[in-house]
Formats: structure tokens, sequence, C-alpha cells
């Protein structure tokens, strides 16, 4: 008979947690227990997203029958400055101590990414955003913990008027985004298999005929080409909206038809401002570089109306991050959604969070140095 899932929590943190905290936890509960108080931070600024594990820490009190004080300083969802603390967990040392691994865990890289959806959000606030992270992470509870990343990141953008993440890639995780389903319509697999991007959308129509359709037409190096074939081919589509095209084109080649030089003269039509001022080269190649850049979604868009089909959205990934949603509204490139997952924090060491005790026994105390974690006269604890 397998043990109660109360049993299998408290295992699972003795077996994860530090030594040292374990330890901890051993010294306190021989030598006598103390009241105390965490002030759980980042070192950088971040949209507070603690609710993952507030839940955890909630399941834990449950299962060492014990009380704990949570008070949310920073609201799911509010900006936070460095060093600010998010939370402050009260309780007995004896079951708090061995927490601090895990708690830290569930807290800092959620943050993080929640601060990255909501930049990327309010960069581009008229553009959707499509969360396409599954694939890059490691393992379940990270695709969890992204994905309610993302949703808490978007819903503080949608706040400030930003149309932000719109849904997700897959159907475990959609929840973060109000809907039931994950979103999405092929791979590059499909039109290998298929042998032709218009094979491909003609299969997939077949099989889901009231889903709208979005083709990735990168695949053979011709996206111009392909996707004015598949708009000819689907006009009814094409004139209802319910068509769009999805540029990926990868790093080591430019879209069809496009160099250097006529990347600049496509911006220089259509958003000259864009390429007169400073660039570094990551800017300039999001601009007029290779792969997914301003001048290929711009060319994208000229063929699209060129050819009467107005209508036919504009589907944008490959490397989406805050530093390319920003170049790409100010070259006002024409996206009608984005599909990235590149709000996953790029450096981890900017995730690390940080758990130190301010209080012991009602009296404050904390190293030295941390002295700002300690709580301001009159602040009053919230319950949670």
């Amino acid at each position: 008979m397998s043990a109660a899932p109360e049993s299998d929590l408290l295992r699972d943190i003795a077996a994860r947690t530090d030594v040292y905290f374990n330890r901890t936890r051993e010294v306190v509960m021989r030598f006598g227990d103390k009241r105390v108080i965490y002030a759980l931070f980042l070192r950088r600024p971040v949209i507070s997203a603690p609710r993952l594990m507030i839940d955890w820490l909630e399941r834990v009190a449950v299962a060492r029958g014990t009380k704990l004080d949570i008070d949310v300083v920073q609201p799911e969802g509010s900006w936070t400055g460095a060093g600010e603390p998010i939370v402050y967990l009260g309780g007995s040392l004896a079951q708090l101590s061995d927490l601090e691994t895990i708690m830290l865990q569930k807290l800092g890289p959620a943050c993080v990414a929640a601060h990255n959806a909501y930049h990327m959000s309010l960069a581009l606030p008229e553009v959707g955003f499509l969360a396409m992270d599954a694939r890059h992470c490691a393992g379940l509870e990270m695709q969890e913990m992204m994905a309610y990343a993302a949703g808490v990141g978007s819903a503080a953008a949608q706040r400030e008027g930003a149309t932000g993440f719109v849904g997700n890639a897959n159907d475990g995780t959609a929840h973060w985004f109000g809907a039931t389903v994950g979103r999405g319509t092929m791979p590059h697999a499909l039109i290998g298999y298929a042998g032709s991007t218009v094979r491909a959308a003609e299969m997939f129509h077949a099989t889901f005929p009231d889903e709208a359709l979005t083709v990735l037409v990168d695949y053979f190096g011709r996206e111009v080409s392909d996707g004015l074939a598949v708009c000819r081919r689907f006009p009814q589509l094409a004139a209802a909206g319910r068509l769009a095209v999805r540029l990926d084109t990868h790093g080591g080649r430019f879209l069809e038809g496009l160099d250097p030089a006529e990347s600049y003269a496509v911006l220089e039509r259509r958003a000259p401002a864009a390429i007169r001022r400073y660039r570094s080269e990551t800017e300039l190649r999001y601009l007029v570089g290779t792969g997914v850049s301003a001048a290929a979604i711009w060319r994208m868009r000229e063929a699209l109306d060129g050819a009467g089909f107005g209508a036919v959205r504009i589907v944008a990934s490959s490397g989406f991050n805050v530093e390319k949603c920003r170049v790409m509204a100010e070259a006002r490139a024409p996206i009608d959604l984005v599909g990235t997952g590149s709000f996953l924090p790029e450096l981890w060491s900017e995730t690390y969070a940080t758990a130190d005790i301010v209080e012991y026994d009602g009296v404050p105390m904390v190293k030295v140095g941390r002295e700002f974690l300690l709580r301001r006269n009159g602040e009053r604890q919230r319950a949670g």
C-alpha cells in the first residue's frame, strides 16, 4: 500500500533540502524552539509571483500540523524593487528551518519570468502573445511554474492596457491563461511529412476544419511564395481572417527575397526612424538581420497586402525576448501574435531568491548588512 501524500511530501522535503537546514532543525528540536519571522526577497526588480510557494507552504503546514503566518507584502502581480521583501513568513523555527531550499526554488524563477512577460507585453501592447515555453523547461514542475509566471506578468500588463498573453501551447497549463486547452496548429515536422507547405495546410484543414489555420512558411525557405500559395489555396479563410502565416525563419539566413540592402530598403519605406539612431549589433540584427527581423515581418505584410490578402494575420516567433519586443515596437512591425518562450530567465543567477530570519521570539535580529529587511515600526503582520 502506498504512503499517504502527506508522508510523501515530508520525505520529499527531507531529501531535497540542503543538509545544513535539516541539521538546524534537529538542533532546534533538541535545544528548544523559537518563533521566528523570515523575510523572502530577490536582489533584482521583479513582478511578485509567490502563489506556487504559498500553496506549497500551506500544504506543508497541514502535513506537519503547524500554523504558519504568511504576510504577502507585495501582492501577486505587483512591481517589487530589488531587496524588497515579498513575503514575511512566521512560525516555529523547528517547522520552518528545513523549508528554505524548496520555498526559494518556488519563488525566484517565477518572479523573474513574470517580470519578463510583463515587459514584453507592455513593449507590444497591441499584440497578443502565445506562451510556447514548455519544450524549453526542465520538467513538469518548471513548466507549471513558467506558465504561472507568464500568466501573472501578462495580467499585470493587461491592467495597464496591454493585450498580453492570450493563451499557451499545451493543455496542461492552459488554466493559467483562463483556458481549458492549448493553442497551435503545426510544427515543421508536419511540413516535412506533407512534402509541401500547401499540402500540410490542406491536411490540417481536412482534419480540423473548424479550427483557424496558422501555417509555418519557412520550411523550404520560401516564406513569401509559400505564404501566398496557401492564401490562394484557402481564399475564404484568408478573407475571413481565419488564416495566418507564421514566420519562424532561423538566424542562419534571411527571409526569402531579403539581404542586408533590401532589409534596409524595407524599413526605409516603412519605419525609417527605427534605423536612424545608434544601434547595438543585437538591435540591428533584430531590425535588418537574418531570421525573423522587423524587415522580414514588414516584407511579409507588403506581400500579403499587395496580393489582396490584407485580412491574413502574421504570427512571429523565434527569440522574442524583452529587448526584441522593444525593437519591434520601435519599428512598428505589423505583428498580430507572438509565439514565445523567451520570457524564461536568461541569467539563472538572477532568479536566486533569498530568505533571512528577521525576528526571534519577537526580538528583531538579522545578520549585519540585511537590516533593510526588518519590519518597519508600526507595520502589522497579516496572517495568510
